[in-house]
């Protein structure tokens, strides 16, 4: 082929490619502050302010005001029924982070070295879990924080064996630190060793039901009178053969709650695969855990809890965000969700310092606050004992004069995310 026709259909393809990316998809960026990308939505969507700092393609049929034709006049109508209901946005009720450390020494196999647990309190020779804690409901306006525990931490590594006072007292330092950032603060606790103890599934060959309620117990007894604390029945339950027998196993925890006296408190439920927000429905675990109920019978303050990244494989492990988890994960759970009359609450999400994560993370927030009737908020990770240099760190840094985000990707997200808070 001739080298002009090449430089010809090159060119030609470039100003395609041009006229495309000035289109911006549904659910995607399209203003905001400091932002420099096209403005023009496809035509199923219109870019609305969210906030000073974001503004986004909202889809025509999810709450996006768009132009309409007005049609001529017939001599019959039709009427449609959705086939949920519609949408709800608004500000999400919680935001805020994870605040690791306790939590260390666990691995996914539920096997936790007691004497790893790292308190992120500098009393205990940790990083500044509490200024950490204060710094983001005093500059950013959080209100929630997560905090991870080992359960051999708690039991001081004797399975079945009762909580030893000393470390939960221990771990009630974090707690009452996070407790005393505002009044408005809530704290989750969350035993943090996938549905596991040492390799043994709990109810499934592992520790039996009633070991683990009776953990439950304990906790719940210490804190039946701060309707500020959310009970995090388990961190991110995976491989689980039976997720009725799972349910089953978060029923005991949950009836062991409600009768040491928390009541009213919100309990968080997780399901099977890592507890992710893409296949809560489809792996039947959505299906399993509606079935568990208060003491009442009724299901109030009984949310479910699910997770997603945004790399490539949902780990969490690197910098680059290739998703923002509306198509796959977020509409088909708020559709469910919306249906049948329940909510979710994402208590792990996170990305990297980088201008992918800038972009897909604000967009899957956006998305939670137009659908905040079945999704409550979420919680990043992660902040507490990790070096600023890990590469979902959220800690910020203090300077003796005041504290910084130590990764400038990260501070733009958590930022932006101000604007999606009550």
């Amino acid at each position: 082929m001739a080298r002009s026709s090449v430089f010809a259909l090159a060119t030609l393809a470039i100003l395609l490619s041009s006229a495309g990316a000035q289109q911006v998809g549904e659910w995607q960026q399209c203003g905001g502050q400091g932002y420099t990308g096209p403005t023009q939505c496809v035509s199923t969507a219109v870019c609305t302010a969210l906030n000073a700092f974001f503004s986004q393609c909202i889809p025509c049929n999810q709450g996006g005001v768009c132009a309409t034709t007005t049609p001529t006049s017939t001599t019959t109508s039709t009427t449609s029924t959705p086939s949920s209901p519609p949408s709800a946005s608004g500000p999400l009720r919680y935001v805020g982070v994870n605040i690791a450390g306790f939590d260390f020494g666990c691995n996914t196999e539920g096997s936790c070295t007691a004497s790893a647990a790292w308190p992120p309190l500098l009393q205990y020779f940790g990083h500044d879990g509490e200024g950490q804690m204060k710094h983001f409901v005093n500059d950013d306006g959080f209100n929630a924080f997560r905090l991870p525990v080992g359960w051999q931490f708690l039991t001081n590594n004797v399975l079945g064996g009762p909580v030893v006072e000393a470390n939960l007292n221990t771990y009630n330092d974090l707690v009452n630190a996070c407790l005393n950032t505002a009044p408005t603060t809530v704290c989750i606790i969350d035993i943090h060793n996938y549905a596991r103890w040492n390799g043994g599934i709990i109810g499934q060959g592992g520790p039996t039901n009633a070991q683990f309620a009776a953990t439950w117990s304990t906790i719940a007894a210490k804190y039946k009178a701060n309707p500020r604390i959310i009970f995090g029945i388990m961190n991110e339950p995976h491989d689980v053969p039976d997720i009725n027998a799972w349910a089953t196993t978060v029923q005991a925890a949950v009836t062991a709650i409600r009768q040491a006296g928390a009541t009213t408190q919100m309990i968080l439920l997780p399901g099977n695969n890592w507890t992710s927000a893409q296949t809560f429905v489809s792996n039947g675990s959505a299906a399993a855990l509606s079935k568990v109920v208060n003491l009442d019978g009724s299901t109030t303050n009984l949310v479910f809890d699910v997770h997603k990244y945004l790399d490539s494989d949902n780990s969490g492990t690197m910098p680059e965000c290739t998703t923002n988890n509306i198509d796959i994960a977020w509409a088909p759970l708020a559709t469910w969700l919306r249906d049948n009359k329940r909510q979710a609450f994402n208590t792990e999400t996170g990305g990297g310092n980088t201008a992918s994560c800038i972009q897909r993370m604000c967009e899957q927030i956006a998305f939670q606050a137009q659908n905040s009737d079945v999704f409550l908020g979420y919680v990043g990770w992660s902040a507490g004992n990790f070096d600023p240099s890990y590469v979902l760190s959220e800690v910020p840094t203090n300077t003796g004069s005041g504290w910084r985000r130590s990764r400038s990707g990260v501070w733009v997200w958590l930022e932006e995310s101000r604007g999606f808070l009550f």
